[in-house]
């Protein structure tokens, strides 16, 4: 074997080994990366069970990027910038206050949007159809979601009047949603007790409040800060016999007396649509918003029980389901 062709034989086998190197660089190079602000478990794993059907698999062909507040509102912000400077392809935000942030940290990073109050009346989007600029999602809106809540109050517990409304006013969305419970509470012709919450140090002078004022029942949005704090509620309301009507499932799953609401994990797997077509090259503008078509209605009687809370067969007959 002459030099020449011992040399060219060497080289043929080093680009043979090196081309699928190079391929493998080049494709992680061209995985998308998408961030996900005020990251929680309870709506990142569905989200990623909903990209992985789709064939959108970390570490593979698509990496994450997690900047959670950890109940911090003010960070988000800060935490919205940092995955714009990263060059993320997408940012996934839950609820309006991180939506916000990202919308004004970017306006050309696309952002997909889960469970959202009301994001036209918050200013997240011009219209459900066309939301314009470069924001979409899915919302949690339904007809009437909130007076539906105090009216299952009502058949479960007639004698409720009183209803401590906890919401954080930092949450855009929770001020819509305390002006729709004041007017179903008036039609029931209930008092409903404002309760603020801004930040996780104000539970306990909440909880003052609550047991001066003495309220019939609770009633608790699904604000992110307050869902990784509600065990802290579902304890009040236990210690204080108090009855309370959540937004979300899982609050009843870990003690709550009872929620109606949106199913949250059905709109994180379906957040994952709304990636797919934005990294094929749709625009958040001409993606409509999608409304929640699945509501759950969820009654804990081991914790009625507990609290020696009679629910009518009536209500029971409503529930989607009922722990034993």
């Amino acid at each position: 074997m002459t030099a020449l062709r011992f040399v060219l034989r060497i080289g043929l086998m080093f680009g043979l080994l090196v081309a699928p190197l190079a391929a493998e660089a080049e494709q992680a190079e061209k995985s998308p990366r998408i961030g996900l602000l005020e990251y929680a478990p309870f709506w990142g794993e569905p989200l990623r069970e909903g990209l992985r059907d789709l064939g959108y698999v970390e570490g593979q062909n698509v990496s994450f990027v997690y900047r959670p507040s950890e109940g911090r509102s003010e960070r988000l912000p800060e935490l919205a910038s940092e995955l714009v400077r990263l060059n993320v392809d997408v940012i996934v935000a839950y609820g309006t206050p991180a939506t916000r942030a990202a919308k004004q940290a970017t306006a050309t990073v696309p952002i997909v949007m889960l469970g959202i109050g009301d994001p036209v009346r918050t200013g997240l989007a011009h219209s459900l159809g066309r939301p314009g600029g470069n924001v979409t999602g899915n919302s949690t809106l339904g007809p009437d979601v909130w007076s539906k809540r105090l009216q299952l109050l009502r058949e479960a517990f007639p004698r409720v009047s009183r209803v401590a409304f906890l919401w954080n006013p930092v949450n855009a969305s929770n001020t819509v949603a305390f002006q729709e419970a004041k007017v179903g509470a008036q039609a029931l012709r209930m008092t409903l007790q404002s309760v603020e919450v801004s930040s996780p140090d104000r539970f306990e002078s909440a909880f003052v409040v609550m047991r001066k004022e003495l309220p019939d029942a609770l009633l608790m949005t699904a604000d992110q800060m307050h869902l990784l704090h509600v065990d802290r509620v579902v304890d009040f309301a236990a210690r204080n016999r108090l009855p309370a009507m959540y937004q979300v499932k899982g609050n009843v799953m870990i003690g709550g007396l009872m929620s109606y609401g949106a199913s949250l994990p059905h709109l994180f797997r379906d957040g994952a649509r709304y990636i797919d077509k934005i990294l094929k090259g749709a625009k958040p503008a001409d993606l409509p918003v999608e409304q929640a078509t699945t509501f759950e209605f969820v009654i804990n009687m081991k914790t009625a029980k507990a609290l020696s809370l009679k629910i009518p067969p009536s209500v029971l007959a409503q529930a989607d389901e009922v722990i034993q």
